[in-house]
């Protein structure tokens, strides 16, 4: 075969080529035959593109894809032609083609194009992630991702990195991963929170980005063990403010995707008429007029069980309250009992804490939670205390109300969750490469 020089260009980027002879490197994603014509799909990671080879004008080519297995990796040349009936609208009429592994008869790719059970699939993920779907949600993160960083980069932010290894509980004492440190023991962190509030203390605006992790034995569709946050933390900050910038921080993130990311959101199926209206401002109620929605909800027979005030809400409670309304809900002012130790509570009301979460529709729940922070010492050492908390581990944090103390706030705000909504996923073990969840470590 003579060799064959074109530009290497992206299947995304393709289109931009109407009309010229490309290459393309990716792998054969799935594969028709109709007489003396192929129908390759190919596949590179940033989408799929269609082929055509005619036996008469391309018989090596022809060759060399027919009976070709799936999966196996590829580098094809040919010229750009648009087609409306082509995935992405743009097919390739191919000329050349070289096959750089073929995958064995013997050992067939084992994802057909077929259904195949979830856990089958979980066992495979490292190869599940190449279906077009989970691709295409993958890109969706990494958008998500992006956007979250601009937004903060461009909004006065400094990006600081918490430490994963800490001494001392964030949330809970109860959902915490023990670590063998040397002749100590650590934990893989909950939060990077408190530590952001140090660095919010010597820069003002800061978040971190990172990994956290969460021991408590769920299953439920809405939890992993590892994932990954978002924290701004703002120095002067009162909990007004903080609501404000979580309402500006998803809308930005949720119409960047729009912007981006459209062609994965509408090949993936989601409804995208419910994105658009995520647009600031978003509603924002208290916890007592979400107490009356949910007891309305009682009363009309919605819901089976009465809630009383004083709970936490639950995931049926969260999703009843968020269906009132067309974009995420900030819920505000929650009973201090139900909430860490950290927040501040309302002066006008002490039993309530100065503390929102934010709730998205469609029955995905809490994407953000956040507070205002004590900073008064005497308070904050009381809390401890009444939380049998190791003192000594949360000398540094009292520190920052010893020397120079303000009001704070910030939140944090779960990537998986938010990718589960923005995709419309039924469950979250699809919004991250590789999800560790209760039962599964592997792969």
């Amino acid at each position: 075969m003579e060799e064959v020089t074109a530009p290497i260009v992206t299947i995304a980027e393709a289109g931009k080529h109407d009309g010229e002879v490309i290459t393309l490197r990716g792998w054969l994603y799935n594969q028709r035959e109709s007489g003396k014509l192929l129908f390759p799909i190919f596949r590179d990671g940033s989408g799929l593109m269609q082929g055509v080879v005619p036996k008469n004008a391309a018989p090596e080519a022809f060759e060399a894809l027919k009976g070709l297995t799936q999966e196996s990796s590829v580098i094809v040349t040919g010229k750009v032609r648009a087609d409306q009936r082509a995935p992405g609208g743009f097919e390739m009429d191919v000329s050349h083609v070289q096959v750089l592994q073929r995958v064995s008869e013997a050992d067939p790719y084992p994802i057909s194009l077929k259904d195949h059970g979830v856990d089958f699939l979980m066992e495979h993920r490292h190869l599940w992630l190449r279906s077009p779907r989970q691709a295409a949600i993958l890109r969706i993160r990494a958008e998500i991702i992006r956007s979250c960083r601009e937004f903060f980069d461009n909004g006065g932010f400094t990006l600081t990195d918490p430490p994963i290894l800490t001494p001392a509980a964030c949330e809970g004492t109860t959902t915490l991963f023990p670590v063998d440190y040397f002749d100590e023991q650590a934990f893989l962190t909950q939060s990077g929170q408190l530590y952001i509030e140090a660095t919010a203390m010597a820069l003002g605006k800061v978040y971190s980005f990172g990994p956290v992790f969460r021991a408590e034995k769920s299953k439920t569709r809405r939890h992993l063990t590892e994932f990954w946050m978002v924290e701004p933390e703002v120095a002067f900050a009162e909990l007004e403010d903080i609501m404000l910038l979580a309402e500006q921080l998803v809308s930005h993130v949720v119409q960047s995707v729009l912007s981006r990311r459209r062609a994965d959101l509408e090949f993936i199926g989601r409804d995208i008429s419910k994105l658009e209206n995520v647009k600031a401002p978003f509603h924002k109620i208290s916890y007592d007029d979400a107490v009356a929605i949910l007891q309305e909800g009682f009363a009309k027979g919605a819901l089976e069980t009465k809630f009383e005030w004083g709970g936490d809400f639950g995931s049926p409670d969260e999703t009843y309250i968020a269906n009132q309304f067309d974009r995420p809900v900030l819920v505000h002012r929650y009973p201090k009992v139900v909430k860490a130790f950290y927040m501040e509570p309302d002066p006008n009301r002490p039993e309530v804490a100065l503390c929102c979460d934010m709730l998205a529709p469609e029955g995905y729940g809490e994407i953000i939670g956040g507070s205002q922070r004590a900073h008064s010492h005497e308070w904050l050492l009381e809390k401890i205390k009444e939380h049998k908390l190791p003192e000594e581990a949360f000398q540094w944090y009292l520190d920052l109300r010893k020397y120079g103390s303000v009001p704070h706030s910030g939140f944090g705000m779960g990537i998986e969750r938010v990718v589960a909504w923005v995709c419309g996923l039924e469950h979250v073990r699809e919004t991250i490469p590789f999800p560790r969840t209760l039962h599964r470590l592997y792969p």
